[in-house]
């Protein structure tokens, strides 16, 4: 049947939805948008096929005490009136943590969501919204079918030395193992290297997941060999709040000798810290890098440290390095970190070109550098679209 499929991803703070033909593959959406700062003063825009700024209708002024279902609910007629006679034939969603259980994409169940509530402990940014939406678009059409696609699936090939913490076998069995997370951007990446790299796309690639939410992936033969997050998406690069790694001494420090509980940590950790906890100032890379503040200027040069650390950490797992490519809001979008990262590892012969790399170019890297280096915009509601596409064919 001939109609449209919509993907919606719900952050902890924003919406991101689209709608795209449900009979081709188009990698371009009907119609796109997002509803920004939740929890605040929400914000509404959207755009066409061709980049056209869509009519705001309703959603022009939106009160700041909706959440994420109430927003969803208001989304629903205006979605109906912009794409058309088109039936809409399932919603597919972005999840971020699926456990051990769901390595792919699965039509949503009242007993798939009870499991996936299971996962908000290990993901309590994310997963809480994710499945907002999900009730959200149940309460709406309750025989819609829904789609969920999760961030964890792109890793689940790993073998088993990458996932295993250092703990009791026990422990490991119950499903205490690294996960990886970002693996809808790492997917896509992955499907697109052959159009930049050509025969080197089946190489040795570290994508460099850098944003509010920031992780490293290495890829061989577009699989996920190693990555930076674990268990939970605390784990690995420093990010806008979240701290990174952490020697688990200081959580039982501070709960031990400054008392604090389990919940406050739980702020501590994924909320105070990171780009905001480490300047005092603000958790937007752009922000930071404008101000005169040391602080400032202290944080970002820690971000930059970290991950060129994560990166060399993750070239063993590869047995070398052909390609670094950079993806996300600030791998997209910052030249100031892209050039510092790479400076940090001249050693592996990485080499780029300043000109190309403040155009945000594709290519960075220089004539004669060792390694490509690239800048690539990630889009994860691609791969969701294209999973609903199957399943409802």
């Amino acid at each position: 049947m001939n109609g449209v499929v919509l993907t919606l991803n719900a952050g902890s703070s924003s919406l991101k939805f689209a709608v795209f033909d449900s009979e081709t593959a188009s990698m371009t959406a009907r119609i796109s948008g997002k509803i920004t700062g939740i929890g605040g003063e929400p914000f509404f825009a959207a755009r066409d096929a061709n980049g056209r700024a869509l009519d705001k209708g309703l959603l022009e002024t939106l009160d700041p005490s909706l959440d994420h279902e109430q927003l969803i609910a208001l989304l629903f007629p205006w979605l109906e009136e912009h794409h058309g006679d088109r039936p809409l034939l399932a919603v597919g969603h972005r999840v971020v943590h699926g456990g051990q259980r769901f390595n792919e994409p699965t039509r949503i169940s009242d007993e798939v969501l009870a499991a996936l509530e299971a996962f908000v402990p290990l993901a309590p940014l994310h997963q809480p919204h994710n499945l907002a939406a999900i009730r959200a678009v149940s309460t709406w059409q309750p025989d819609l079918p829904q789609i969920a696609c999760f961030d964890t699936s792109f890793h689940a090939g790993q073998r088993q030395l990458a996932k295993l913490f250092a703990l009791p076998r026990a422990l490991s069995n119950e499903g205490i193992i690294r996960y990886g997370f970002h693996g809808l951007s790492y997917e896509y990446i992955a499907n697109i290297l052959p159009d930049h790299l050509g025969e080197l796309a089946t190489g040795r690639v570290i994508v460099a997941h850098l944003g509010n939410g920031s992780s490293m992936c290495a890829i061989k033969n577009q699989q996920s060999v190693a990555t930076s997050t674990g268990f939970t998406a605390l784990d690995g690069l420093m990010m806008g709040r979240r701290c990174g790694n952490l020697d688990p001494g200081v959580v039982l420090y501070l709960m031990q000798v400054k008392g604090m509980t389990a919940d406050a940590v739980t702020d501590l950790l994924y909320r105070q810290s990171g780009l905001l906890g480490v300047s005092g100032i603000s958790n937007n890379m752009h922000v930071l890098q404008q101000s005169d503040d040391p602080h400032a200027r202290e944080a970002v040069q820690l971000y930059c440290y970290r991950a060129a650390s994560v990166l060399a950490g993750l070239i063993p797992a590869i047995g070398g390095l052909d390609a670094l490519v950079f993806t996300a809001g600030i791998g997209e979008n910052s030249t100031v970190v892209r050039a510092a990262i790479c400076a940090q590892l001249e050693w592996l012969g990485i080499a780029i070109d300043p000109v190309s790399n403040d155009m945000n170019a594709v290519k960075i890297s220089a004539a004669g550098s060792a390694v490509e280096v690239l800048v690539l915009p990630t889009n994860e509601e691609v791969v969701v679209a294209s999973a609903c596409r199957k399943l409802v064919a």
